[in-house]
């Protein structure tokens, strides 16, 4: 029981990762119908209730199955690079990158031949926005159950996040806030690829640290990964955390109700914006779990709003 209590209190790996889109029916047809995401969330933009919030995960939007984007309608393309979250990684089950290759050719999704990575297969793909993505074959069993539709059957669906890739050009001070704020542990090393590996979770619980010095700045827009959250058990833990956050001399906000999950931001000395981000109390508050996903949910502030914001908001086509 200790070492439940203790596992508990740590980071729980990846929460979801947020990223941002230039067009919202695009990226709902492609992680949708493409990839076989199930669409769990569809609200707006908490401070800009003109752009959608699409969270993309399993049936009940797990924490560590969910991709959000802010679909701002016509934003330029950004460039993946230092200060940011360069790649996000899904786990498939062994032998399926060859239907998903197959797929990928049948959809005109531009990949890359697989390579391997600490001893694990990757497919490198973008979606429809450039956005940089990787499909690996798990060396260990990954128990959870994906979200499945016709064409795309257990025995390949994504199962949700294996890892994502952050991007610096000095690694040690990232590495400090990972390993003494965060309680990931080095687990192995690539040239200049690190990675970092959480004990606490058998699933997205990785973080691997590229190290280039004299890389290009990343610039955030279409295409590019906003923020990355780390999952904790429930709000009452935010505050330990806090408090991890400034003893380690960073700024960190007060906690933020986000209707299905509460948070704390903080920029990680690198230049990443991290969250924070609660279990509790999940997605199907306001939705039963058949209907996630549905209805266009609005936080309590914009539901008076709700004509104008449904006019203003572009009509998704299902």
């Amino acid at each position: 029981m200790l070492n439940i209590i203790s596992m508990e209190n740590k980071i729980l790996g990846l929460h979801h990762i947020t990223a941002i889109a230039s067009d919202a029916q695009r990226n709902y047809n492609f992680y949708t119908k493409v990839l076989g995401f199930r669409l769990v969330k569809k609200t707006v933009n908490f401070d800009d209730p003109g752009t959608y919030h699409f969270y993309y995960g399993d049936e009940t939007g797990t924490p560590g199955s969910i991709l959000t984007f802010f679909p701002w309608e016509g934003i330029q393309k950004g460039r993946a690079g230092t200060g940011m979250a360069t790649e996000i990684s899904y786990s498939v089950p062994k032998g399926s990158l060859d239907f998903w290759t197959k797929r990928f050719q049948e959809n005109n999704v531009k990949y890359q031949p697989v390579i391997e990575r600490f001893g694990e297969r990757y497919l490198p793909f973008e979606d429809r926005d450039g956005l940089l993505l990787n499909l690996v074959e798990t060396g260990e069993s990954d128990n959870r159950k994906p979200w499945t539709i016709p064409g795309i059957g257990i025995s390949e669906a994504a199962k949700g996040f294996h890892s994502t890739v952050l991007t610096v050009k000095n690694s040690a001070p990232t590495i400090k806030v990972v390993t003494d704020v965060l309680g990931y542990n080095l687990h192995s090393q690539e040239a200049n690829r690190y990675r970092f590996v959480t004990d606490a979770i058998a699933s997205a619980n990785i973080i691997d640290l590229v190290e280039e010095p004299n890389g290009h700045t990343g610039s955030n827009a279409g295409g590019t990964n906003h923020h990355i959250a780390f999952r904790v058990k429930d709000d009452s833990l935010l505050k330990e955390f806090r408090e991890k956050v400034l003893k380690a001399g960073l700024q960190i906000t007060e906690k933020i109700d986000r209707n299905y999950f509460y948070s704390m931001y903080f920029r990680e000395p690198g230049g990443i914006l991290f969250e924070l981000a609660t279990d509790n109390p999940g997605f199907a508050i306001d939705e039963t779990v058949e209907e996630l996903g549905t209805h266009l949910m609005l936080p309590a502030q914009y539901e008076r709003s709700r004509k104008k914001i449904e006019e203003i908001l572009p009509v998704l086509q299902p």
